[in-house]
């Protein structure tokens, strides 16, 4: 069986994630890239460091592509997210989404990256020019200053 929600230390390839979701009662696809970007907020990162609980963080997307296939029937979903250190410009996060009418294909997407950020145990490491910081949640609320969340945010 294909693995459909993957986290990875490789790079992504943008076209096996979306030979995943192929159908031939599909009308559209729509692909979700996210990249590390330079400037956030005015400030320059000069790389991101990603990690992860890995079996909770796939147990997490399988269940986003659930709740997509729930809301948007007939759907198909593949996520693959990359942890470890990216350069800016890498891609960190890959959705691809079929659906049979491209309205649906575009607010699946959506929401499978907004869920990602809400309930997927990632977090992040900002290494700028001036200083680095781990970054909690995707949301950017909550600082890990260890490095993990505190314990039982696992």
């Amino acid at each position: 069986m294909e693995n459909l929600y993957e986290i990875t230390r490789d790079p992504i390839s943008i076209e096996a994630i979306v030979k995943k979701v192929e159908h031939p009662h599909a009308g559209a696809i729509n692909t979700f890239i996210g990249t590390v970007r330079e400037l956030t907020h005015g400030k320059r990162t000069i790389y991101l460091a990603y990690e992860a609980y890995e079996s909770m963080a796939i147990k997490k997307l399988a269940q986003i592509g659930e709740e997509i296939k729930k809301k948007w029937p007939d759907t198909r979903v593949a996520i693959t997210h990359r942890i470890g250190q990216l350069e800016i410009s890498e891609i960190a996060v890959v959705i691809a989404v079929s659906t049979p009418h491209r309205n649906d294909s575009y607010e699946a997407s959506r929401y499978a990256i907004e869920r990602i950020k809400e309930i997927v145990p990632i977090w992040k490491k900002e290494h700028w020019e001036d200083g680095e910081k781990w970054m909690g949640d995707q949301l950017e609320k909550v600082a890990y200053p260890t490095g993990k969340p505190p314990k039982g945010d696992e």
